[in-house]
């Protein structure tokens, strides 16, 4: 097109008389006029057929999505006899009743088991943003031999102790059966620490250096400049700290024997795994069908996360994409 236009150019130039420089001129000016009126093809309106496909895969998608979460919904709100003759699974309670939420609510497990991964949420979420941002911002600046050092703490956090190693260190830390063997291990993050040290090298060099001038220290110019610019990925990293400490149950399950201390995650493992049996320590006389139990304590794991995600979720697209190529 760029060429015809041109061809266009030269021969509406070539046929002007010589001389003519109100020719040359006006061939020039439709010649930019519709090179002004072209637009990208990423910007042209897409085809029908594409729309359609496009809508076809997304609700697709999002049933995929949708349809396990209500099927989880539905058979913990479902009787006695639905469930009996469904076979264990309902995708709309017919007769819907809370007796499930009744019954792991009644005992002491549940309500328990939700304090630990509470209290493990909270704190270790802000004692990892705390070490990751500190450890990110210092290793953002210039520092002392520049960067194979960096290169150097990169490297060693790409590889994570074996199984045995990180329990003989629980174990010689004396903290075995303790809710800090729970969070330690996971207040650091390497993908973590790339993203936010990636933003933090991102912010002007001149607000730092500025700020240094007027006799800022490193603690002030971290808290009263770098951390209000960097709150989109604060709250991305900080989401990303706290599903992983909420879904953890690995490391309880190692560390913990003490059944009071057991997370949710780990209690819904058990229900899961143990069926009608782990129904036995919730101290009521009688209980729902297992089924209709286990996925009442799978809605009850879920529901905190589902309802931080929509607080947090605007910032996603800056806090995910830093570092990324812009065009």
């Amino acid at each position: 097109m760029t060429t015809l236009t041109s061809q266009n150019t030269e021969t509406a130039e070539e046929t002007a008389p010589r001389g003519s420089l109100a020719a040359r001129r006006a061939a020039r000016s439709r010649a930019a006029a519709e090179r002004d009126t072209r637009r990208p093809a990423w910007k042209e309106r897409p085809s029908v057929l594409y729309q359609l496909i496009k809508a076809v895969v997304l609700v697709l998608f999002s049933a995929s999505i949708l349809i396990p979460i209500l099927l989880v919904v539905a058979t913990s709100l479902a009787d006695d006899q639905q469930l009996a003759q469904a076979g264990g699974f309902v995708l709309w309670p017919e007769r819907p009743t809370i007796k499930a939420y009744q019954t792991i609510f009644a005992g002491p497990m549940v309500i328990g088991s939700l304090g630990v991964s509470a209290f493990i949420t909270i704190v270790g979420t802000a004692l990892a943003l705390f070490v990751t941002i500190t450890m990110a911002y210092a290793t953002s600046r210039p520092v002392l031999f520049g960067r194979p050092v960096i290169l150097g703490v990169l490297f060693t956090l790409l590889f994570a102790p074996g199984l045995i190693p990180s329990f003989l260190m629980i174990r010689q830390l004396g903290l075995l059966d303790s809710l800090w063997s729970l969070i330690l291990p996971g207040i650091f993050g390497a993908f973590n620490f790339v993203v936010m040290r990636s933003f933090f090298m991102n912010i002007p060099t001149e607000l730092i250096e500025s700020a240094r001038i007027d006799g800022a220290s490193d603690w002030q110019i971290l808290w009263r400049i770098v951390l209000p610019l960097s709150k989109a990925v604060i709250a991305v990293v900080g989401l990303f700290y706290a599903v992983a400490f909420w879904n953890s149950f690995f490391n309880a399950l190692l560390y913990i024997n003490d059944h009071a201390k057991w997370p949710i995650q780990l209690l819904l493992r058990n229900f899961v795994v143990q069926g009608s049996g782990a129904a036995d320590g919730l101290g009521v006389s009688s209980v729902p069908p297992s089924q209709s139990i286990q996925m009442a304590v799978v809605v009850v794991a879920l529901v905190p996360i589902l309802l931080v995600y929509p607080f947090l979720q605007k910032h996603f697209t800056k806090g995910v994409l830093t570092g990324a190529v812009k065009g």
